[in-house]
């Protein structure tokens, strides 16, 4: 069974986030569970943690299908020691969160080395830190976003990926969130059903499908191979549908959450529809 759904707002509370879901008629959504721009947040109260529970089941919304993000400000492979030190006590208290809320998957961009140390060293950097966030936490899973390539960001290619995952003492849980816009903008091409059966098929022997516990269903308002990172919604861009009927139609992305982060939230509806109109 496909899960769709989008990032959805938790203005006024995560409680109101399964609402907001619901509303559209998502089978899985996103969302933050902290003001994302901001290091410090509030702790969640007894009435926001009960309040996220009972509306997720209330709306037929399972918790294993929410997939948290964290914060924009998180670089996990910064290589200072006071940018790294922050990233990791805020990565962390991220995850507490999610336990918190009964929220298995924490998707995070894997950071940045800022040009100040090697890509090699900056996955190690990245991958201890998820080892010291799992340690200190018993259920959520890492879940690794792959990136456009912009700037300094790692994760743009596949083999990124796969050295932070082989640095991870736990590997049951860490996992990876496909972002096609980002997949196509760092110049993996999903222009055509045999295009992207040679991608799939690449991250499959790279990093292993094993590993993918969820996507992001954005179009590009960027070309292949241009590493920027602009959504657009679907059929809108240069990504067009193709890709998007290829995913509705393959088991392999069953029973994961697949989250729209087009730039209209008006029309998410409408884009659920499309999705679910593409499987035969």
């Amino acid at each position: 069974m496909k899960r769709i759904g989008a990032h959805v707002s938790a203005a006024g509370g995560v409680e109101n986030a399964p609402l907001n879901a619901a509303a559209i008629g998502a089978t899985a959504f996103a969302l933050f569970t902290k003001n994302q721009r901001q290091w410090i947040a509030n702790p969640l109260t007894d009435e926001n943690i009960e309040g996220f529970r009972r509306n997720c089941a209330e709306n037929n919304l399972p918790l294993n299908q929410v997939l948290a993000h964290d914060s924009y400000l998180i670089n996990l492979g910064h290589p200072e020691t006071e940018g790294l030190g922050k990233s990791r006590h805020s990565f962390f208290d991220e995850m507490k969160r999610c336990e918190q809320l009964g929220i298995s998957l924490l998707n995070f961009h894997p950071g940045s080395h800022l040009n100040k140390h090697s890509e090699e060293d900056c996955l190690k950097t990245i991958a201890e830190s998820i080892n010291l966030a799992l340690e200190k936490t018993s259920m959520v899973t890492a879940v690794i976003e792959n990136t456009a390539g912009q700037g300094t960001n790692m994760g743009h290619r596949f083999e990124h990926i796969a050295a932070i995952i082989g640095q991870v003492d736990d590997q049951q849980r860490v996992g990876v969130c496909l972002d096609t816009c980002h997949s196509f903008a760092a110049g993996y091409d999903l222009l055509t059903a045999e295009a992207c059966a040679a991608t799939f098929a690449e991250f499959d022997q790279v990093v292993g499908f094993k590993y993918l516990r969820g996507m992001h269903l954005n179009d590009s308002k960027k070309g292949l191979g241009s590493r920027v990172d602009r959504h657009h919604s679907l059929g809108q861009g240069e990504l067009g549908l193709e890709v998007f009927k290829y995913i509705m139609n393959d088991d392999r992305f069953d029973d994961m959450p697949m989250i729209l982060e087009t730039i209209d939230d008006s029309i998410w509806a409408q884009e659920l529809e499309l999705l679910q109109s593409f499987e035969k």
